[in-house]
C-alpha cells in the first residue's frame, strides 16, 4: 500500500481516537488503533512505530496539517491525547482563506458551463457549492470560454452525450445543407468533437459499415433513443485518430504528409505563438518569412484554413495542395 495512503488511514484513525470521549487513549492505544485497522486493510502492513506516530501528530498540529488542538491528559504516569475541543474533527475543519480562492476560481469555471444541456448539474451544483463554503459574493468573471449556446442543434447535446455514456442506439433525422428534406440515420454514438465551434457526433453507421461516420449537430433535425443491441466501440481510439488531421474529416485510407508553408511578416510570429497543429515545426528563413512544416492527412478544413490567412500564406508543398488553394482563389477573385 503506498506510504501517502498509509498516512492518510493513521490521520484518519487518530482523529477518531482523539474525538472519543469515552475512552482515554495512551500512546500505546493509538499504535495499536493505527496497527488493526491498517493490518485489516493490508495484511502485510508493518504497522506503526512510535517514532511514526509521534511524527503523524506533531503533522496533525502543523500548520501543513490541520492545527489541530491537542490536549494531553496525565492519568498517573501516562498521558492520554484528546482534542481540547470534544466537537472538533480534521473533516470539520474551516477552509483557509487561500482554499476558498481556490474553489471561488473552480467554481467560477463551473459556473461558465450553466445552460449548456450537457452540464445541467451544474445549475444545481454551483450555489450548492456557494452555499456549502459561505461563498456570499462571487466575483466578476474575469475568464470567459469560446462557446455558443445559441448554435443551432446545441439542444441535442445533452442527449447525445447521454446516448454516449449509457450506451443507446440513436435514430436520427439528418438534414445536410445540400438536401430539400431530412433522412434517417440509425447510429450507434461514439464520440462528440467541437471544432470551429460548431460540434460534430461520431459513431458506427450500421447500413455504411463505417466506425468513423460523423454528423454535424446544427443538421441534426430530431434524435430518438431505439430498441437493439447497441455495437461497442472497439476499433478506434478516438485521441489517436485525430492526431494526424486538423478539422474533423478523415478521408477513407489517407494517409500524413508534409505540408509546408510559408508565412510573411507578422502573420509568421502569430503562428509561432498559436500552431496550427502538433506535428508543427517553425523555422525563420529570413527576416520575413516562417516555415512551417506540418505532417497531417489534407484535408477539407486544411485547405479552409490556409485559405484564411489569404495573401500572408503561400503553399510550398505538396503541389496538389497549392495548386487547389490557388484554383479556389482564382475563383474567389471573380466573385469581384
Amino acid at each position: 500500500m503506498a506510504t501517502n495512503k498509509n498516512a492518510l488511514i493513521r490521520y484518519k484513525v487518530l482523529d477518531n481516537c482523539f474525538r472519543n470521549p469515552g475512552r482515554r487513549y495512551f500512546i500505546d492505544d493509538l499504535i495499536a488503533e493505527c496497527e488493526n485497522i491498517l493490518l485489516e486493510i493490508d495484511p502485510e502492513s508493518n504497522g506503526i512505530s512510535r517514532r511514526q506516530l509521534f511524527e503523524d501528530i506533531a503533522f496533525m498540529e502543523s500548520k501543513e496539517g490541520w492545527s489541530i488542538d491537542l490536549a494531553r491528559h496525565r492519568f498517573g504516569k501516562k498521558v492520554y491525547y484528546r482534542y481540547a475541543d470534544m466537537s472538533f474533527y480534521i473533516n470539520n475543519m474551516p477552509l483557509n482563506e487561500v482554499e476558498i480562492n481556490q474553489l471561488k476560481a473552480a467554481v467560477g469555471i463551473l459556473s461558465q458551463f450553466k445552460g449548456m444541456p450537457q452540464f445541467e448539474w451544474v445549475n444545481e451544483l454551483v450555489p450548492k457549492l456557494q452555499q456549502g463554503m459561505a461563498i456570499d459574493e462571487m466575483p466578476t468573471t474575469i475568464m470567459e470560454f469560446d462557446s455558443n449556446q445559441y448554435l443551432k442543434g446545441i439542444e441535442h447535446l445533452g442527449q447525445l452525450y447521454n446516448a454516449i455514456f449509457y450506451k443507446k442506439v440513436l435514430a436520427i433525422s439528418y438534414q445536410p445543407f445540400e438536401n430539400d428534406i431530412p433522412f434517417e440515420v440509425r447510429l450507434h454514438p461514439y464520440f462528440l468533437k467541437q471544432y470551429n465551434s460548431r460540434w460534430f457526433l461520431f459513431g458506427y453507421n450500421p447500413e455504411k459499415k463505417k466506425h468513423d461516420w460523423n454528423l454535424a449537430i446544427d443538421r441534426i433535425v430530431s434524435v430518438e433513443e431505439t430498441k437493439g443491441a447497441y455495437q461497442k466501440n472497439n476499433k478506434i481510439d478516438w485521441q489517436e485518430y485525430f492526431e494526424d488531421i486538423i478539422g474533423v474529416t478523415k478521408p477513407d485510407n489517407a494517409e500524413p504528409e508534409q505540408v509546408v508553408l510559408h508565412f510573411k511578416g507578422r502573420t509568421g510570429k502569430y503562428m509561432e505563438t498559436k500552431p496550427l497543429h502538433g506535428s508543427q515545426k517553425s523555422k525563420w528563413i529570413d527576416e520575413n518569412t516562417l516555415k512551417i512544416s506540418l505532417h497531417v492527412i489534407i484535408n477539407y478544413e486544411l485547405e479552409r484554413l490556409i485559405l484564411s490567412y489569404a495573401d500572408m500564406v503561400a503553399v510550398i508543398a505538396p503541389l496538389r495542395l497549392a495548386d487547389t488553394v490557388k484554383s479556389r482563389l482564382e475563383m474567389a477573385i471573380k466573385q469581384y
